[in-house]
Order: structure tokens, then C-alpha cells, then sequence
């Protein structure tokens, strides 16, 4: 089924306002690197970035919206208040830590990550395990505005809460129906992709925006400085509201496990894994979904071929890394065990890394599952035909990870 649809009449409108300004080579905003730093630091009153290699970061980011990503009007603005909103957190969270030596002493000790292809059930995975109250975990509203720290007694009901909810749902009116492929809200866990985001090394951008070679060039990064960054968000929000461990999340993981262990060398993982051509369809249906709401145009033919190639490529790297870890520290567990049975796979996890499963745990799990049924904001409906994708592209991008997991696909 083709579910593809066109951007909401007043999105078309003020994007045709913008063709026009084109025209007339009045481009506003520009993304200019220098530019935005100024506008942060002056929203911010504050003049302290940390370690300097999230600039280039920033200057690649900004060269492929520019000349790869085909923004819109809507776009633009929209990419513009993202970077400088990226750049405001960074600011803020360097100066809180450089404040409050109690941020350096925190501990992050045996996170677990959950990681695997986009789509292959990391998700249910990851909010499931985050009812766990041994857990914790990153809530979209805490990542967005992380200062100050949030607090125990005020977490559920925190002001920021609200504002977030409401940035949230100009994402819905950019993108209708993108809630159906993939909830968001402001108390939801947040993936780490958008911890890593004020460090300008990240998958977010690629999601958001149509710039491959930025996703190409992120690959080729040593991300120590981008996981470094990682470790001292979560260290920012654990000093007033701890946990025994964080539970994380990010598809981008998979690329970048060496880095990770390098940061969090006590580390647990479970990958999922699902039919690459089944994931990376639903995958290209939801940043086809997305960067549609920023894009005066984007080829879903070309979408499909551009993830299926970009995650063979994050697979072959998460494959070859793992060759060099523990495998105690890896739990492998299939998409359609976690459809079927998603407590069972929870139970497997638990044994295998020798944690406990409370009943109180487990009824918070189950209480969440009925909660939020997987069709709660409607169906999502895709086909590897609107996208370009088949069979034959699987076997040839994918050939050794669907013999080595063959028994969890």
C-alpha cells in the first residue's frame, strides 16, 4: 500500500512564499556557522563550548543543508531554531557542570543499550524496560531542556513537561500521521541519537534532513569526543535523580560500538534483529514521513536506496566490532519474538545479564502494554515497491548478517 502524502495546505502555502524569496535571492535564515554560535551565546548570556570539535561537526551539518538537503521554506526555519536550539543546550549544560562538581562525580555504571536495526523492535524494548524503577531513562522533555537537572518530586509534573508537548505537536502538523509510525511525546524515553545531537555527531540530522554525505561523514568519524559528550549528559541528569542504571536506546549504536564500549566499557547490549528488508522499508517510510515535513522534495525511490545502503554499512561495522567484545555483554533477540511475546524477551534479557524482574516491574510492563497498544495513533501501512526495495538488494547488501543471525530473523 502507498502511504505517502502530500505536506498540509498551509505548509504548501508558505513554502511556495519561500520559493518566491528564492527567486528573488533573499534566502532567510541563513545557516551560517558563525552566525549561530553568536545567536546562541547571545540568547544564553553564555561564551563556554568545551571541547572544539563539535565546530566541524557543525560546518558539515550546516554545508549539507545547504547544498544536499533541498529545505523548504518551513525547512529552513525549522533547521535553523533545531541548531541553534542544539547549540543553547550545549552551552547551558558545559555551564552548569563547570558550577557543580557534584555533575563530574557521578557514575554511570552497567547501562544498558538497546540497538539493532531501525525498526526491529528496540523501541517496545526500550520503553518497556524503562517502567522497570531500577531503570532510568532519558524522557524526551529532560534531553530537550536539561537545565536545570530535573528532580525526583517534581519529574511527572515539571513545567518543561507542558512547552515540550507543545513542540512536539508542530512536528505532527509538519508531518500528519507521523505519530502512527513512531510515537513521540514529551514523557516518552528519548533515544540517544538527540543526547548526542549537541555534539553535531549525530543520526538525528540524517533522520530530520535528506543529507547522505553528512551520514557518510559521521561513519567515518572517531566518535571518543561525541560518547564523551554522550556520558556527560547522562551524568547532568542522573546528579538529581539516580537510578541504579540508565536503559538507552539508538539504532546508530550499531556503528559505533567500539566507541561505546571505549566510554562505558561495562556495558550491556541487546541487539535485535529483524528481515533487513522489512526494517529498512518501515525505516525509509518514516524519514521519508519526516524530512518531508522539511523538504520541498524528496524521492522515496531514492530514500530507499539511500538507507539501504547506509545501514549494510552500519551492520558490517556493528558485526565486525562485536568480533572484539565479550560476548556475555550481548543478548540477541528476535523482532518477531518481541511481537509476540515482548515479556518473554524482557524475562530472557533479565536472566542473561543476572538482573531482577520485580512483580512490581512487571506489572508496571504489563500496565504499559495496555496502555499503549502499537496501533494507539493508527496503523502504519508501508510496501518495499514505494520505496524501490527489494529481495535481491537485501541479499547483496546484507549477505553476511543474514547468515551469521539467521536464527533470530
Amino acid at each position: 500500500m502507498n502511504s505517502l502524502r502530500l505536506p498540509p495546505a498551509y505548509i504548501r502555502l508558505l513554502n511556495s512564499a519561500g520559493r518566491v524569496l528564492e527567486r528573488a535571492h533573499l534566502v532567510k535564515p541563513e545557516l551560517r556557522v558563525q552566525e549561530l554560535i553568536t545567536q546562541a551565546q547571545q540568547r544564553t548570556g553564555l561564551h563556554h563550548w568545551g571541547d572544539a570539535a563539535f565546530k566541524e561537526g557543525l560546518e558539515q551539518l550546516t554545508t549539507a543543508l545547504k547544498e544536499q538537503a533541498r529545505l523548504s521554506q518551513v525547512g529552513r526555519i525549522a533547521a535553523h531554531f533545531n541548531l541553534l536550539d542544539h547549540l543553547c543546550v550545549r552551552l547551558r549544560l558545559i555551564d552548569y557542570r563547570r558550577k557543580h562538581a557534584e555533575v563530574a562525580e557521578q557514575q554511570v555504571r552497567n547501562p544498558l543499550f538497546i540497538l539493532g536495526l531501525p525498526r526491529s523492535g528496540t523501541t517496545i524494548l526500550y520503553e518497556l524496560i524503562a517502567q522497570d524503577p531500577q531503570f532510568r531513562s532519558p524522557a524526551t522533555w529532560e534531553v530537550a531542556r536539561p537545565t536545570p537537572p530535573p528532580r525526583q518530586e517534581s519529574y511527572q509534573t515539571d513545567r518543561r513537561i507542558r512547552s515540550v508537548d507543545r513542540l512536539l505537536g508542530l512536528m505532527e502538523k509538519l508531518s500528519p500521521g507521523f505519530r502512527a509510525i513512531h510515537a513521540i511525546g514529551a514523557t516518552l524515553p528519548q533515544e540517544c541519537v538527540y543526547l548526542m545531537a549537541s555534539a553535531f555527531v549525530s543520526e538525528q540530522f540524517g533522520y530530520m534532513y535528506d543529507i547522505p554525505e553528512y551520514r557518510a561523514w559521521v561513519l567515518r568519524q572517531d566518535m571518543s569526543a561525541t560518547y564523551r559528550w554522550h556520558a556527560h549528559f547522562l551524568q547532568h541528569l542522573q546528579v538529581g535523580l539516580a537510578r541504579d542504571y540508565w536503559v538507552l536506546k539508538s539504532p546508530a549504536h550499531l556503528g559505533a560500538l567500539g566507541y561505546l564500549f571505549a566510554e562505558y566499557p561495562d556495558a550491556r547490549v541487546v541487539w535485535t534483529h529483524r528481515r533487513p528488508l522489512d526494517a529498512i522499508t518501515s525505516f525509509s517510510s518514516l524519514t521519508y514521513a519526516l524530512r518531508s515535513g522539511f523538504s520541498s522534495s524528496i524521492d522515496p525511490i531514492a530514500t530507499g536506496k539511500q538507507e539501504m545502503q547506509h545501514f549494510a554499512a552500519v551492520v558490517q561495522r556493528g558485526m565486525a566490532d562485536r568480533q572484539g567484545l565479550a560476548s556475555s555483554q550481548f543478548f540477541d533477540a528476535s523482532f518477531n519474538a518481541i511481537c509476540t511475546d515482548p515479556l518473554s524477551v524482557i524475562r530472557a534479557i533479565y536472566r542473561h545479564f543476572d538482573l531482577e524482574l520485580s512483580t512490581d516491574a512487571d506489572r508496571r510492563m504489563r500496565d504499559y502494554l495496555q496502555r499503549r497498544p502499537r496501533d494507539l495513533y493508527g496503523e502504519h501501512h508501508y510496501s518495499p515497491a514505494t520505496f524501490g526495495l527489494n529481495s535481491a538488494q537485501e541479499a547483496l547488501g546484507y549477505s553476511d548478517y543474514l547468515a551469521r543471525y539467521s536464527d533470530w530473523l
